[in-house]
């Protein structure tokens, strides 16, 4: 590997970080970065939900006071993630590389769509948590049991390709949950760590091999400071700007891909 594709490993995973703290959908940025260095896009989903492991630990801890008074609805999402993320990723494993390398450009640019529209679904979930009113108010079985559902279903897509689950989560809590978007967001963070962490384990133990560990190293780096910048000081950054880089590179990545 060269130094500057070295340096551009780790700022992707920089980016990847920061984006994730913010919206999550990071993997736009690594996931493409690596396909168009020419990485087969198995080997690069499994390097990314690896080295971005590090991001989702930065930036759950940084919003970790935001989690207090969500663990009795949390109780429930955790087993969801988990189960649907080794779900995920042994679906990943076992299908055919070919079966990944013919859906991945469909799920990207499914990814990407999410992405131009995040900004709505995040405004639609915000303005449900406000009608809803304060955070905490009781959620009826109903929802409760739609909520776990819809998590678990998101925990499978997490534990296949990574990208916009995120979105995906804040969407779906959005609709069912009373709570403002900085809960939500960090509810989002911790759900998001277990599947890429239950992921990250099974691709490390059943294909170990298939791994490009210097890649997941740098993405690691990168993505532990871009994780702590993202919820430090990433609601700064210009969202238009921070789609408008996912987008781009995630083309390239959809080209790359189809180009192959």
């Amino acid at each position: 590997m060269s130094l500057s594709h070295a340096i551009l490993i780790v700022l992707a995973g920089v980016g990847a970080g920061t984006i994730n703290a913010l919206v999550g959908s990071g993997t736009l940025i690594t996931f493409p970065t690596l396909v168009a260095m020419g990485y087969p896009p198995v080997t690069s989903t499994m390097s990314n939900a690896v080295g971005l492991v590090a991001g989702n630990v930065s930036s759950t801890w940084a919003y970790r006071r935001e989690l207090s008074g969500q663990w009795d609805r949390l109780r429930w999402q955790i087993p969801a993630s988990i189960i649907g993320a080794i779900i995920g990723a042994g679906l990943l494993l076992h299908l055919p590389e070919k079966v990944f390398a013919e859906i991945v450009p469909v799920l990207l640019i499914a990814a990407l769509i999410l992405v131009v529209v995040g900004p709505r679904i995040q405004a639609w979930a915000q303005d449900r948590a406000q009608k809803a009113g304060r955070a905490g108010d009781e959620v009826s079985p109903r929802r409760m049991a739609a909520l776990v559902l819809s998590t678990f279903a998101i925990g499978i897509y997490g534990g296949y390709f990574t990208a916009a689950q995120g979105i995906l989560l804040v969407g779906v809590m959005g609709a069912l949950l009373p709570e403002s978007m900085q809960r939500m967001n960090a509810a989002k963070n911790l759900l998001t760590l277990l599947v890429n962490l239950v992921a990250a384990l099974a691709y490390t133990f059943v294909a170990f091999h298939r791994i490009s560990w210097p890649v997941a190293g740098l993405i690691a780096v990168g993505s532990l400071l871009g994780g702590w910048l993202g919820a430090r000081y990433g609601r700064r950054l210009s969202p238009n700007a921070l789609r408008a880089t996912i987008v781009v590179v995630g083309l390239i990545g959809v080209y790359r891909l189809l180009a192959v």
